[in-house]
């Protein structure tokens, strides 16, 4: 014996009368099966409609609002101290390079001797990786353009540091012009990163 679906249980209970109904009327008159099955349906309903109506204790509206504006807040001061710390980076690649220049212009009786621009070199360096760590990159999710000249910067990055690495093993007189030089190339390379970075971050509020 073929009984009765669901869809033609819940038929039954509606008002009125279908096509089909009075056949499935008839099946349920006879099966002891649907008829028990449409017993328990209606038992369901039954319990379902003598549930309470669940409602919150209170509007919770104004805090969820607080919630975003702290939120909204917190992401405020990531914003300036991300531009405070771009100010201080700018600082130091300002000093890197006047100091490039004046050694340039003045030779070897410049106020800032080659160890000092190398020193301000690494030390701007060193801060803007940490700046590019605060920021997470790869937490993040990029744009194709952006990933790409983000990986064309790091791929840059990753050659200069081998040149670094060769250059520290030299002993020879021009060795310490030659890594200043390639610590310039690095900030300005790390900056770029920072920059791809840091500035898609603030624009779209991440």
């Amino acid at each position: 014996m073929t009984h009765l679906t669901m869809e033609q249980l819940l038929a039954l209970r509606e008002p009125g009368h279908e096509p089909g109904t009075a056949d499935a009327l008839a099946h349920l008159a006879a099966c002891g099966a649907c008829a028990e099955e449409l017993r328990r349906l209606e038992q369901r309903v039954a319990r379902l409609r003598a549930l309470p109506i669940l409602t919150p204790a209170r509007d919770q509206w104004p805090a969820v609002r607080a919630r975003v504006a702290a939120e909204r807040r917190r992401r405020g001061w990531q914003r300036a101290g991300a531009a405070v710390a771009t100010l201080a980076l700018a600082a130091s690649l300002a000093l890197v390079v006047w100091a490039g220049r004046g050694r340039d212009a003045r030779g070897e009786g410049a106020a800032i001797d080659a160890r000092q621009e190398l020193d301000a070199a690494r030390v701007a360096s060193r801060e803007l990786e940490r700046t590019l760590e605060a920021y997470r990159p790869d937490a993040r999710v990029l744009d194709g353009r952006t990933a790409r000249i983000a990986s064309e910067l790091e791929d840059r990055i990753a050659v200069l540091d081998d040149a670094l690495e060769a250059a520290e093993l030299q002993r020879d007189a021009e060795r310490e012009a030659r890594l200043l030089n390639l610590w310039r190339e690095r900030v300005g390379l790390m900056d770029a990163l920072v920059d791809v970075h840091v500035t898609r971050a603030s624009n779209v509020g991440l």
